[in-house]
């Protein structure tokens, strides 16, 4: 399923700006990769930084740092979160996250609040693509592969 091209993926969860995906894995673990749009804003990925795994990142202080030819920025965190692994896939060749973006994941993360609680913060399902695609069609979004 896309939009302008774009990749969506109706089974994840999506911040309301279509920043972020994140993935519910076993035990209350979350799985956090940039959306297909955030790597079309992004442009070519040239480097990413992850905070070490043990880090504790609350609300509002990012997960990663993303740097491309023409934007440099956060990985937006919206969840009380510690980092458990990085995926060094990503770490040693950024590009994969405009190659492949919900394959290739950035973090995967133990929330330290009721997972269900945290995760309705977040859309999903129908509301997601509604969402994800008028963003794609307001901002002229369209997705391609490097």
């Amino acid at each position: 399923m896309d939009c302008n091209g774009c990749e969506f993926h109706p089974d994840l969860y999506y911040d309301d700006e279509y920043q972020v995906w994140l993935r519910r894995e076993p035990g209350d673990i979350l799985t956090v990769g940039m959306t297909d749009l955030s790597q079309a804003i992004a442009g070519k990925i040239l480097h990413v930084r992850v905070r070490r795994p043990g880090s504790r990142r609350p609300p509002g202080k990012p997960v990663a740092t993303i740097e491309s030819g023409k934007w440099a920025g956060p990985v937006p965190n919206f969840v009380d979160c510690t980092i458990l692994e990085i995926n060094e896939a990503v770490m040693a060749t950024p590009a994969l996250l405009n190659q492949d973006p919900f394959g290739a994941w950035i973090a995967r993360v133990a929330v330290h609040e009721p997972l269900d609680a945290a995760l309705r913060r977040f859309v999903t399902g129908e509301a997601a693509r509604a969402g994800y695609c008028a963003r794609a069609e307001r901002d002229d979004i369209h997705c391609g592969r490097e």
